[in-house]
């Protein structure tokens, strides 16, 4: 038991939801909708979730502007960006399911941008056949997530804001629950749940220069997944946003929306060239993210890189109105972190590790986990993007399969005849932080995550190689050798050292992950670029599926259905967003 200077909660509920960002809070409310009981427990406030930093938009074939769309060229489009690597079966929920989750989102009050007649107006992004983007402004997550924090709060969803989840309960392959600690004053959660739905992001804090807030995507749904008993696939499916800014430190990576590409925006090298001539002539800036960010690190990597290591993103030639109007959020952005008015000067950008395609392992047609009861759903869960991901979709998967995995979930409940649990798996969870509290060793636990940044950031960015991923391989070992070390020190502020040396625990396990799965796919697919290996492999047209016992082992992909395949081709992003 825990000791009296540190109380421990017990909480039981039907239904608990790890992480309050789009996919969970829309989970939960289909749980409240469907009448039982659902907790949601965040460690961000709610109406600050990494939901909220989308800008672009969610996509549907709604038909409004383009009456020839369908679900189907939505699924051959996603199928086509993702270089053949995404679930059809996934996709087709997703595509079909789409109209559902706007629907969802206008009977929670969401305000759509919508023509004068009234329809929601729809855009393009790269890579669609038709316009199907909707959206808000250019701040369209944002809206999202406001309408679906109000939603729950009708429902009277209770939601915790500072609680961290460290473990999850598991008893013979069932999950009963999750242990963790309050961020500010330290008190211990013991949550039974008849199921838990994982909802807690991807891993892309892990490398130096990333679009995440300090806090977040550190990997822990992948860590309190894999612990469960669940496995990862294609980890090493990570999308690298071209434009990232690198000034001020603590705001490198924040992304520069590629509406400023859209709107015609020019990249240059530090010799002022108009390097994307040089990658892709016929689309230039308005290639594919993949691309744009290979075109940016080659510049940079081969010494034609900006003071700072990035390049000129220009769109000072703009008319100043157009700025104002179409890129609001980016002027905004720039004056108050760099003073840089991008009316009159450029913008120093980088690629930066923006979106992890990869996850936990789930079934397609409930995201249901290897373990019972346990379910993935966002950025934390796999198989729509592939190897690249079709601007727009994250959205709207976060609407689709929340509303899908809370129905799961409540029929999970439904059919046990009791819920079984485990006094030794909540002991080890207690054990586990009570032994990290005592932990007063030399290392520092900031000082371990820089270094696994650092490493990841050489050995496994935007190209790869044998040689480097081994060398970061070597250097993982090391870091994990230096973690039997450390010290953590709660102090007057909270239990933030107690949380990052758990994110570190997980980025560490994510980083593993990434790099033993980017060594075993030895060809360019989409976002993994491998030096050594620069052509597709046809043989390679498969998920690679990773865990710490059984290392990487490969998942053949099912057969993409005759009315889908049909449509899938190449797609020109000329004057299109590429979000």
């Amino acid at each position: 038991m825990t000791t009296q200077s540190t109380p421990e909660r017990q909480i039981s509920t039907t239904v608990l939801v790890i992480g309050t960002g789009g996919s969970g809070l829309r989970a939960a409310i289909e749980v409240a909708e469907q009448g039982k009981d659902v907790l949601a427990i965040g460690k961000r406030p709610r109406h600050d979730a990494h939901t909220a930093l989308a800008a672009g938009g969610i996509n549907a074939a709604l038909g409004t502007m383009d009456r020839e769309d369908t679900w189907q060229q939505h699924a051959a489009d996603t199928i086509g960006e993702s270089y053949l690597l995404a679930n059809p079966r996934t996709v087709e929920i997703v595509a079909r399911g789409a109209r559902q989750g706007i629907e969802d989102l206008e009977r929670y009050g969401m305000a759509f941008a919508r023509e004068q007649d009234g329809r929601i107006s729809q855009r393009f992004f790269g890579a669609h056949t038709y316009r199907r983007t909707a959206f808000a402004g250019d701040y369209t997550g944002l809206e999202i997530q406001r309408t679906l924090v109000r939603r729950a709060e009708q429902l009277d969803v209770p939601i915790l804001d500072t609680v961290y989840v460290t473990r999850l309960l598991v008893r013979e392959g069932v999950v009963f629950g999750a242990y963790g600690f309050d961020l500010v004053d330290g008190t211990r959660y013991l949550i039974h749940a008849d199921a838990v739905i994982l909802a807690a992001g991807g891993h892309n804090r892990i490398w130096r220069r990333t679009s995440s807030r300090r806090d977040e995507n550190t990997g822990d749904s992948f860590r309190l997944a894999v612990e469960a008993g669940g496995r990862l696939r294609d980890p090493e499916l990570v999308q690298f946003h071209p434009s990232g800014i690198l000034e001020p430190e603590n705001a490198a990576g924040t992304l520069v929306s590629e509406a400023a590409r859209g709107e015609g925006g020019i990249l240059r090298n530090a010799l002022g060239e108009r390097f994307m001539d040089r990658y892709d002539p016929e689309r230039r800036e308005l290639s594919t993210r993949d691309r744009v960010a290979l075109a940016a690190f080659t510049e940079i990597n081969e010494g034609r890189g900006t003071p700072h290591g990035g390049v000129w993103l220009d769109v000072s030639h703009l008319p100043r109105q157009t700025i104002m109007e179409r890129l609001p959020r980016v002027y905004q952005t720039l004056l108050e972190l760099q003073m840089l008015d991008i009316t009159a000067s450029p913008i120093e950008i980088a690629p930066t590790a923006h979106y992890s395609m990869g996850g936990v392992w789930v079934d397609p047609e409930d995201h249901s986990t290897d373990v019972g009861g346990l379910y993935a759903i966002g950025e934390a869960s796999s198989g729509l993007h592939g190897a690249n991901r079709l601007g727009g979709n994250s959205l709207i998967e976060l609407l689709v399969f929340g509303r899908i995995v809370g129905r799961a979930a409540v029929r999970h409940s439904e059919g046990l005849a009791a819920q079984a649990r485990s006094a030794e798996a909540v002991a080890a969870a207690r054990a586990e932080i009570a032994e990290l509290l005592a932990a007063d060793g030399t290392e520092n636990v900031r000082a371990l995550q820089r270094a696994l940044r650092d490493t990841m950031t050489e050995h496994a960015g935007v190209v790869r190689d044998e040689e480097g991923l081994l060398a970061g391989l070597r250097e993982l070992d090391g870091i994990e050798e230096r973690m039997a070390r450390i010290g953590v020190h709660p102090d007057i502020a909270g239990y933030q050292g107690l949380a990052q040396a758990f994110d570190l625990r997980s980025s560490v396990l994510a980083a593993r992950a990434t790099l033993e799965a980017a060594r075993e796919r030895r060809e360019t697919r989409g976002c993994h670029n491998r030096s050594d290996y620069p052509e597709l492999d046809p043989a390679l047209q498969v998920n690679l599926v990773w865990s710490p016992s059984g290392g990487v082992t490969r998942e053949e992909i099912p057969a993409v259905p005759e009315e889908i395949a049909g449509l899938v081709r190449e797609v020109s992003s000329a004057g299109k967003l590429v979000e």
